[in-house]
């Protein structure tokens, strides 16, 4: 959520973020008119009080107190009528109410796009700034990773569309021993350098979606039970940066830094048509994903910390890719600034997104109340939040069986990862 006094202060920043992500500007304006009429609501209600105050004053200080009560109580008893529905007006209009106009109008305002952040409508204005190894050229016509795996007996799409309709897929045999390997992989390698590692909750209250910038702007891509009004998650950002909403950290605990291997739940409501076979767009899929919250200063540098650690996975599994930092209209709701990478796909003959790191400033830490103190006795100051997938295991799968698929049919195991599986090749069937 933005802040409130900086809309106030520099509503021209705002507008301009607004146009550079290609939306509409006009709500800046509602946001000003509905602040205006709580702040005239607020003051009027402090003057109302301040006459109520007066007046029992007066009281307080007649020489014949009785009657001076008699003559002030209709007026007291007036003020404190107009008082209570001021008060009410006043809260009606008030950002902390989640009905209020005002509310919702900052409910759905995105997050300010740092000036670094290109311009562009969508992912066509990408820069690219650096690449990672070359395609491998093969002798032979690459196949896609669903006529692979299906070939090897590894990757079952047919009976998961029977137990569970479209976008589903069923993995087996080494092929769930890869999906394992890669969670194991990934987590060691995010330990090793500073994460702390958490198995948190699947389901997850409104308030925690809310907090963490996916409500509402993202609501009809959630599953949730009605019922008990929980979702499943999204992704492991939203519990691992929720985790310390409400909490004031000490500067020494900074960075925080977690990471989480969760199956993810997504309708994919958007993508209808796109990626419709095999692995790459599926409702559940398993992802390792970081969390850092940092000091304001720290962040900016975090964030080619955080892009660092996800790309040397991919330098580790020997698979080409490239960074690209994504445009104003391309950055999404919570990112101030996101840098995507793209792993080389063969079916594809292009570069596929496997994961996406992002600042997101103090926009989810001022939702979720999460602050910190420079000392003891300071004032408490907005943390600012930063997550990436380290990584997207299902198009890690996709990216090994497309780019070490063998003349045989067989897979060639990244050597990184033979630990893990305990096998270096899946054989041809």
């Amino acid at each position: 959520m933005l802040d409130i006094a900086l809309i106030r202060r520099d509503p021209d920043r705002v507008r301009e973020s607004l146009r550079r992500r290609g939306l509409d500007v006009s709500p800046v304006g509602e946001v000003l008119r509905y602040d205006e009429e709580y702040r005239s609501a607020l003051t009027a209600v402090e003057r109302a009080k301040a006459e109520k105050n007066r007046l029992s004053t007066a009281i307080a200080e007649a020489q014949d107190k009785a009657a001076a009560a008699r003559e002030l109580r209709p007026q007291l008893d007036e003020l404190a009528q107009r008082i209570a529905g001021l008060e009410q007006e006043a809260r009606a209009l008030s950002p902390s109410d989640p009905s209020s106009p005002l509310r919702a109008l900052l409910d759905n305002m995105p997050n300010l796009l740092d000036a670094s952040v290109p311009e562009g409508a969508d992912e066509g204005a990408n820069v690219e700034i650096r690449r990672w190894g070359e395609p491998r050229t093969s002798e032979f016509a690459p196949k896609p990773h669903w006529e692979l795996g299906e070939r090897l007996g590894i990757l079952d799409l047919a009976r998961a569309a029977k137990l569970s309709g479209s976008r589903f897929a069923v993995l087996r045999g080494a092929g769930a021993r890869l999906e394992r390997a890669l969670a194991a992989f990934f987590l060691e390698r995010a330990t090793s350098r500073g994460y702390t590692e958490i198995a948190p909750p699947l389901l997850v209250s409104r308030e925690t979606m809310w907090s963490t910038g996916q409500l509402s702007k993202f609501s009809d891509a959630m599953f949730r039970d009605d019922d008990a009004d929980l979702f499943l998650i999204p992704t492991s950002e939203v519990p691992l940066t929720a985790m310390r909403g409400g909490e004031i950290l000490e500067a020494s605990e900074l960075p925080v830094k977690y990471a989480a291997a969760t199956p993810c739940f997504r309708k994919e409501a958007g993508a209808a048509g796109k990626d419709t076979r095999g692995l790459m767009r599926q409702h559940q899929f398993d992802k390792v994903e970081l969390v850092l919250l940092t000091a304001p200063e720290a962040s900016s540098a975090a964030l080619e910390t955080l892009t660092n650690d996800a790309a040397s996975l991919l330098q580790e599994l020997e698979l080409p890719h490239r960074v690209v930092t994504l445009c104003g209209g391309d950055t999404s709701f919570n990112a101030a600034k996101t840098y995507d990478l793209e792993v080389w796909v063969p079916s594809s003959d292009a570069y596929r997104e496997i994961s996406s790191c992002s600042n997101c400033t103090d926009f989810q830490a001022r939702r979720a109340a999460i602050r910190f103190r420079r000392e003891s006795a300071g004032k408490p100051e907005f943390v600012h939040t930063l997550n990436g997938s380290g990584l997207a295991i299902g198009r890690t799968i996709i990216a090994i069986l497309e780019n070490f698929q063998q003349p045989d049919g067989s897979i060639a195991i990244p050597s990184a990862l033979q630990p893990y599986t305990g096998f270096a090749v899946i054989p041809a069937s």
